[in-house]
């Protein structure tokens, strides 16, 4: 355990996904009151009773200590308000708090989500000064899997905030034997990176499933990495962002794991089911397809050169097929490697 006195006592997390179970047992473990709330009434009497998220992460017990609720009218003050909801459902979430005030006396706010709001093009910790003006904003990301969280594996992550001071208060609330958080001052860079990971892992898994080879991945990975650093510099981010854990941690943990919702998506695809198929097989959210949307809408309004991001949005939106998509990269005019 850290020794390091928490200035912050208490949390509301938002959204009872994997990622939000496994935050609100680790906040809980840390010492902090946590208050769980999820927008299913089922879901979460279940949780209650039985302690467990039997739909989602149903490995992980959850302390008798947490109060868990359905009804927002429930929930009291607290002074970090944990956002884990799906990116698209951040805004709707963010203005239920604020119509019952749940967010003026709390300190951060503090977004978990990865995605970037389609047409708006904005970032989630941008919805959430928005519309929940007053506390702080800040982000929690990095390459964290919620089973690997949820069995307390060693994990690290980032807290970022334009505030240092607030970052490094949120930052202890995330210190614990097995779990290491580092701070950034660069929330541009480690937002775009969080949601700019999970289109290239839906590539990385398609290419597995049309069983192209690790020479292939490695290739696909690398350049999307090269992607990430020109889109991220011209959204305001650092280079040297993308080589951290927001940026290239994250991108090798989601385009290589069983557990990426996203390479899972593009496994399938690659193996010839539909989208609409793979999306009506789960209740998880795999970012990477609406936020690959976003991100392409963002990369054709900047002029950034982003082949890889094309094709995968003609793949998930205009239903080109895999493997010709995969045929087109490779056919294209050779270049310098360092060429930006």
């Amino acid at each position: 355990m850290s020794t390091t006195q928490l200035t912050m006592k208490s949390a509301i997390v938002l959204g009872a996904g994997s990622w939000g179970t496994a935050l609100a047992a680790l906040l809980h473990e840390r010492g902090l009151q946590v208050q769980f709330w999820g927008r299913d009434e089922t879901l979460m009497n279940e949780i209650r009773q039985t302690r467990r998220n039997s739909r989602y992460l149903s490995s992980l017990h959850l302390p008798e200590g947490i109060a868990i609720t359905s009804d927002l009218n429930t929930l009291t003050p607290a002074d970090m308000i944990v956002f884990v909801v799906p990116s698209k459902g951040i805004r709707d979430t963010a203005q239920a708090i604020a119509a019952i005030g749940l967010h003026q006396q709390a300190r951060v706010a503090l977004s978990c989500a990865k995605g970037i709001e389609l047409h708006s093009g904005k970032r989630m910790s941008e919805i959430l000064a928005e519309v929940l003006p007053g506390p702080q904003h800040a982000v929690l990301t990095g390459p964290n899997h919620a089973e690997e969280v949820s069995q307390r594996l060693a994990t690290a992550a980032v807290v970022a905030c334009a505030d240092q001071q607030i970052a490094r208060e949120v930052q202890t609330c995330f210190t614990l034997p097995w779990f290491r958080s580092y701070t950034s001052d660069d929330v541009a860079g480690v937002e775009w990176a969080g949601a700019m990971k999970n289109p290239y892992a839906i590539a990385a898994g398609i290419a597995l499933g049309l069983k192209l080879g690790d020479n292939a991945i490695a290739a696909l990975v690398t350049r999307a990495l090269a992607e990430m650093v020109r889109l991220i510099v011209v959204m305001g981010g650092k280079a040297e962002t993308c080589y951290g854990l927001a940026g290239v941690g994250d991108l090798i943990t989601t385009c290589y794991s069983e557990h990426s919702r996203n390479h899972r998506v593009g496994k399938l695809l690659g193996e010839g089911m539909s989208l609409a198929d793979i999306i009506a097989s789960t209740r998880m959210v795999a970012e990477g397809v609406p936020n690959t949307a976003s991100l392409y809408e963002a990369a054709q309004t900047k002029g950034v050169r982003s082949p890889l991001l094309a094709e995968i949005y003609a793949i998930l939106h205009e239903g080109k097929p895999a493997r010709e998509a995969m045929r087109a990269l490779l056919s294209r005019d050779p270049r310098a490697e360092s060429d930006g």
